[in-house]
């Protein structure tokens, strides 16, 4: 049976450079009174169990308190108790040692790293609590639910995208996926391919700010027809949106809103902002794939409610192609 490739990266710039998430974050500060731990910089949580897509590269990064000159660090990756072993080169972080370790997952199944730290003047060998990773080939359609659509939907999350996380793939987890695809260039369609999986996976596919610096704002992007809802540099919540069409086109700038309306009007705009005359971001029965209001930017009735309570008066928002 093949061996897992196990690569070590020692570089400070790889370690910034991994995606930053939220579970990982969580794993990190449940470690952080051990002198040496593990964590996944890569992959989904669920249940408190780590997953990675079969054939994806799988970072692992490790820390070691305090950092001590001259301690190596042996690393072991090993499925069905078979192992590969290398050792990775630990570099100085304020007063940390870092490591980042790199494997691939060719077979699906659960794989197990480890690490330990040997033995130097200042300090005893230690080790690192073992990390698993179960690497799987997911499946999700729509109305599937489970393990694979959860992982799904916290994937969607971590990165703004507004979606349920029920475990179910509904029409709100549709939506997502819309607004995904249409940030990343893929066919507009609430479809879970392998290709939207695995980026999902490995953390990418965020939408990239405009304004980063504008504090609290909104965005709208035209050429990807999807509504950002921005904070402290970072796009907050994402949504499948449509704007004018090319006979009634929505107005590009950067305005202030204005004035807020609840409900639903005789136009049937549901829980309208408006933030210059009579444009407005407010729920519709119909949102497209493509621009099909009247100039407004419409947004699916479900998320039109916590859309209107987010934005405040006076916030800006940026209209841009």
């Amino acid at each position: 049976m093949r061996r897992p490739v196990l690569i070590i990266a020692c570089a400070l710039s790889l370690f910034a450079a991994a995606p930053a998430r939220a579970e990982a974050a969580g794993v990190a500060a449940a470690a952080k009174a051990e002198p040496m731990s593990l964590w996944p910089r890569s992959g989904l949580r669920d249940g408190g169990r780590h997953y990675a897509i079969k054939g994806q590269r799988v970072l692992v990064a490790g820390t070691l308190r305090p950092y001590v000159a001259g301690q190596a660090v042996a690393v072991t990756v090993s499925r069905r108790g078979r192992p590969s072993k290398l050792r990775a080169g630990v570099r100085k972080v304020g007063r940390d040692g870092r490591f980042l370790v790199a494997f691939t997952a060719r077979r699906s199944g659960r794989y197990v790293v480890r690490a330990r730290g040997a033995a130097t003047e200042d300090r005893g060998a230690i080790t690192a609590r073992p990390l698993a990773v179960r690497s799987i080939v997911p499946r999700v359609r729509r109305g599937s639910s489970g393990r694979e659509v959860r992982l799904m939907q916290r994937g969607l999350a971590r990165l703004g995208y507004v979606t349920p996380r029920s475990g179910r793939f509904d029409a709100g987890t549709g939506r997502a996926l819309i607004a995904f695809r249409k940030v990343n260039g893929m066919a507009r369609r609430p479809a879970a391919s392998r290709a939207v999986l695995g980026k999902l996976f490995r953390g990418s596919g965020g939408f990239p700010l405009r304004y980063p610096k504008a504090g609290k704002h909104v965005e709208f992007d035209w050429s990807r027809q999807v509504l950002v809802l921005a904070r402290r540099g970072r796009a907050e919540r994402i949504y499948h949106s449509s704007s004018g069409t090319i006979v009634t086109p929505t107005v590009f700038g950067s305005y202030s809103f204005y004035r807020k309306q609840p409900g639903t009007n005789a136009k049937e705009m549901v829980h309208s902002s408006y933030f210059i005359r009579g444009y407005a971001i407010h729920g519709y029965k119909s949102v497209p794939n493509y621009p099909a209001s009247h100039g407004c930017l419409r947004v699916p009735i479900p998320n039109a409610l916590s859309i209107y309570r987010w934005i405040e008066l006076g916030d800006r928002i940026s209209v841009y192609r």
